[in-house]
């Protein structure tokens, strides 16, 4: 790991812990060059997967993507951090659970509206509605009824 301040090539670590989001390590490292010390976060990330575009395209899966589009979808929510962070790693460990090579971009969405639904149902519904590409008020209100159904059974109402 590079310095942040010398960028000499090599730093020891000095102390490692589980991250707040429990999902990641921290570790503390002292550059071995000017004495700097600096934080480091390491966390786990899906290798090999393509992703299936609709048109039949393949690409290398992007965490970035479900990034911009959950953070497009909670704009404005009241939501942690490290919600948000596990959110994303919920996401990733559904997409692991799978253990497939390739995936399609609607099993992505699929999982990510899962996900939403349960965190947040106005990013959910935020999120469907560009997803699902609502194409007037009538497709909005049916998927609204449906998540307030379900809302209303658990409920007990």
């Amino acid at each position: 790991m590079r310095c942040p301040i010398c960028y000499y090539e090599d730093s020891k670590v000095i102390d490692s812990r589980v991250a707040s989001d429990g999902l990641s390590i921290r570790r503390r490292r002292e550059c071995l060059k000017c004495g700097f010390r600096f934080s480091t976060y390491e966390e786990v990330e899906i290798l090999d997967l393509a992703v299936v575009k609709r048109d039949g395209r393949k690409e290398s899966y992007s965490r970035e993507k479900i990034v911009k589009g959950l953070k497009r979808a909670l704009e404005k929510r009241p939501i942690t951090d490290d919600n948000f962070k596990k959110m994303i790693n919920s996401i990733e460990r559904d997409l692991q659970i799978l253990r497939k090579n390739e995936i399609t971009a609607g099993e992505i969405g699929q999982i990510v509206m899962k996900t939403l639904k349960r965190f947040d149902q106005v990013a959910y519904i935020r999120f469907a509605s560009v997803y699902e590409s609502f194409k007037d008020a009538h497709e909005f209100r049916r998927e609204l009824n449906k998540l307030l159904k379900t809302k209303n059974k658990k409920a007990g109402k």
